[in-house]
């Protein structure tokens, strides 16, 4: 079996956080019967520079004809004069309309060996496993109308959303739910906004189609205080697209860096992969950003699009162990603990671990 995935390294760390990311890929092919295929295209301000636009038609070809895409990072801040229909990341919302993907799956789990880089306390901490599933096609990014008046003196944006649109993002948390903790939490602006009343509505009609999922409701400003003070008391979190944008950053806290954070957009032609972080210009080409996000984000290709679950909990299982044993990128220090690596060397260290589970779920099914 071949199993297509174009990369978009893109700008700033985005290639050096995906080379990590398809290197862990690329040995993973080795213990199967089954051969992983990369090819490289450019997007956002790479792209630009190449070729004048932001998503070029090759690099949107190349996407539609995969069985995933996996992404590192957009934006460059050479390109800020531009206006927004020309930015780098003019080309990822392009593209993620294209893919069609409309559920944007954002784990945010806590890690016991690196605590000390979250600002929350400990017993906070312990136990919390957060997935907020973001709506990522209408809302404020997309709807129209949109833009700047004669004068700039005023802008406007849109938030629209559609009961279809609320559907089928709610049913995709549902069922993300009924394989966690069976908990739903809806968040909204309710009490001020007509599409979050839309958007109450139709996730209670919903949730009749899921008796076994518990399911709650929370203003958005709430959801921001409590995924601070008590982020236990979610499982999973379904949002529309701004809301989403913002807690899932927000929940870094509970990883300890941003860096951590993995995402897939499912639901689309073709699924789209990328780590949460941006592209982090001021560290771009130095060596230490943190890969694991993004091979975070690799974990999640293999359990979404290539029907490979066990392998992404063993890929999972080697982020914790090498965290475990001491190791850290420079955003992982606090307070002096730690053996500090740069981000070739944790993708090293992460692959070794990978190989090793894999070697010995092998040998256990040979037995």
């Amino acid at each position: 079996m071949t199993f297509k995935i174009t990369v978009l390294p893109g700008d700033g760390v985005g290639p050096e956080v995906s080379r990590e990311a398809v290197r862990i890929l690329e040995a993973l092919g080795h213990f199967y019967d089954c051969q992983f295929r990369f090819e490289e295209k450019l997007i956002g301000g790479a792209a630009i520079r190449a070729e004048g636009t932001p998503l070029p038609k090759s690099t949107l070809d190349a996407c539609l004809d995969s069985d995933a895409v996996f992404l590192g990072a957009v934006g460059s801040p050479e390109f800020d004069h531009l206006t927004p229909n020309a930015r780098p990341e003019a080309g990822l919302l392009a593209l993620r309309t294209a893919l069609g993907g409309f559920a944007n799956l954002r784990p945010a789990p806590s890690f016991p060996s690196i605590a000390e880089c979250s600002p929350l306390k400990a017993w906070a901490l312990e136990g919390a496993d957060v997935l907020i599933v973001r709506e990522l096609l209408g809302g404020l990014y997309f709807s129209e109308p949109r833009g700047t008046d004669p004068g700039r003196e005023a802008a406007f944006n849109t938030m629209r959303y559609s009961v279809p649109e609320i559907e089928r993002v709610a049913r995709v948390a549902f069922e993300q739910a009924r394989q966690r903790r069976k908990k739903l939490t809806s968040v909204d602006k309710a009490n001020v906004l007509e599409t979050s009343q839309l958007w109450r509505r139709t996730v209670n009609q919903v949730a009749k189609d899921y008796p076994d999922v518990a399911v709650d409701h929370m203003y958005v400003d709430a959801c921001a205080m409590h995924l601070i003070s008590n982020p236990k008391r979610f499982d999973v979190i379904v949002t529309e697209n701004l809301f989403g944008d913002i807690l899932s950053d927000e929940a870094a806290v509970i990883t300890g860096s941003l860096g951590m954070l993995a995402s897939a957009t499912i639901g689309g032609t073709v699924d789209l992969y990328e780590p949460v972080h941006g592209s982090a210009p001021d560290i771009a080409g130095k060596g230490v950003a943190n890969p694991l996000g993004a091979i975070a984000s690799a974990a999640m290709l293999l359990r979404h699009s290539a029907g490979m679950p066990h392998e992404a909990a063993d890929l999972e299982a080697a982020i914790r162990q090498v965290l475990e044993a001491g190791h850290r990128t420079s955003d992982l220090v606090r307070d002096g603990r730690g053996h500090v690596v740069g981000t070739r060397e944790m993708g090293s260290l992460v692959e070794q671990v990978f190989a090793g589970l894999l070697d010995r779920r092998f040998s256990y099914h040979a037995v």
